[in-house]
């Protein structure tokens, strides 16, 4: 007979019942620790076992040193992991000859079960199997699938288990099934999952009096500088989550792409001199949608409390009475400077960090402390400095600091087109100026910068 499955999935309650487990080693110990997780009572058959055995002796009887058929009486289910493959055929014999599941570890068509790679997340439960076939590239997908599914998944799940329990007989399945989507999809929710439930209950008791349940909400999100691989898991599925994003110009393509396909998209981005989208109307729009209750995605580049506008933006969602959260986001200077190889801090030249903007006022002077940044002993990282690199440099060197003292100017940090323009402050303006540099850039000030060479990726130092 043709199968397209050779397992069929399948979750078996094994509370209380009597599990043989013959052999004592690491192995087996492993599956004695999911089996007692799951309430099943074992017998061990093994002439050595395992220390670890010790913390299950409630659940664990060694029943002898040698497997017998006769042990099998009122078995339902049997697991082999012996070294011995001999013997674990004869004890897979066995169990077939009494129609008992059998799983033999690592010989899947002796078995006639297997154990799956599992995601646990109390009571949500997510298996996945290969057949046999290929176990570690099954635990590598959970290792991927894991990290993307949130730790309060299981408090969610409980909350909704218990509702549904209160709800039962008092709206029909149809209304059920809507209620819970619409709630999977509310601040509520998504609150559970962080550990807060006061929001849960009457978000339920609101929509069975006939209100709506469907709130809206924003998200404001760090992107971080560029490179998709450093978004934050939560920056992920919010991403996803969301009906509409708002985002800049510091957000590249790659983690656009990332975001839900039918979310509305509106850039409001800005450019230097150049303002899209002024602020009070961004701040208004996010007020506006919410209020309409969409889930709003305001995406940002870097983190958007450092130099990012964040606080503006949250304040009047504060005042209205707008639920929002935010989502620190990996910022440029700490991003920009790890794959250039320059690090922030270093016994040896720098113990104090400083993060300073290079954008200058409306009449395009600099306001900034300059006797607390020209020091030696630190490392000082402009934001937004490259349209004003040449006053930047000069004023380093009019308050103190050495005109060979080093800097470095990073364009498009941590994507694939970045460059790193290594220099002093006396020469990193025309240095910039002929590599042509016109991406968001980033200043590092300090003897770290020296590390450049040594530390940064080869593929990076290359396009220095």
């Amino acid at each position: 007979m043709d199968m397209d499955w050779p397992y069929f999935p399948l979750f078996v309650r094994v509370a209380d019942l009597e599990v043989l487990l013959v052999g004592g080693g690491e192995v087996a110990l492993r599956k004695a620790r999911l089996l007692t997780k799951a309430g099943a009572r074992i017998a061990l058959v093994s002439e050595s076992v395992h220390p670890g055995f010790a913390e299950m002796a409630t659940a664990v009887r060694v029943m002898g040193p040698r497997f017998a058929p006769e042990q099998l009486e009122g078995v339902r289910l049997c697991i082999a992991a012996t070294s011995d493959e001999t013997l674990n055929r004869q004890v897979a014999a066995a169990c077939e000859a009494r129609g008992i599941w059998v799983n033999v570890v690592d010989d899947p068509l002796a078995s006639r079960v297997i154990t799956p790679a599992i995601i646990d997340r109390s009571p949500v439960l997510i298996a996945i199997g290969s057949a046999g076939q290929a176990p570690v590239l099954a635990r590598r997908l959970r290792e991927r699938l894991e990290a993307t599914i949130p730790f309060g998944t299981g408090r969610l799940a409980r909350f909704i288990g218990e509702a549904r329990k209160r709800l039962k007989g008092r709206i029909n399945p149809d209304q059920s099934r809507r209620l819970w989507e619409y709630f999977l999809d509310s601040p509520a929710a998504e609150a559970l999952l962080h550990g807060d439930e006061t929001l849960a209950q009457p978000t339920v008791d609101q929509w069975l009096a006939g209100g709506q349940i469907r709130q809206g909400e924003v998200w404001l999100v760090g992107a971080g500088p560029g490179d998709p691989d450093l978004l934050t898991f939560k920056a992920l599925r919010l991403m996803q989550s969301c009906d509409v994003v708002l985002f800049d110009r510091l957000v590249p393509g790659a983690i656009m792409d990332l975001v839900r396909r039918d979310a509305e998209r509106v850039f409001v981005g800005k450019r230097r001199d150049q303002h899209t989208v002024p602020q009070a109307e961004i701040n208004a729009e996010l007020l506006r949608r919410a209020q309409a209750g969409q889930r709003v995605l305001r995406l940002k580049g870097g983190d958007p409390f450092i130099f990012g506008r964040g606080g503006e933006e949250i304040e009047p969602l504060a005042r209205a009475g707008v639920p929002f959260q935010v989502v620190p986001g990996i910022t440029a200077a700490s991003g920009c400077a790890a794959y250039a190889g320059i690090p922030l801090t270093h016994r040896d030249h720098a113990q104090t960090c400083l993060f300073v903007t290079g954008h200058a006022r409306a009449d395009g002077q600099l306001s900034l402390p300059w006797d607390t940044l020209a020091r030696r002993g630190q490392t000082v990282v402009v934001y937004m400095g490259l349209s004003t690199l040449d006053v930047l440099c000069a004023a380093f060197v009019a308050h103190g600091l050495p005109g060979d003292w080093p800097c470095a100017m990073v364009e498009n940090g941590t994507q694939p087109n970045q460059r790193v323009i290594v220099g002093v402050l006396a020469d990193l303006p025309r240095r910039v100026s002929e590599a042509g540099l016109s991406g968001p850039s980033l200043l590092i000030v300090g003897s770290v910068v020296g590390l450049h060479q040594t530390l940064g990726m080869p593929a990076r130092r290359a396009a220095s």
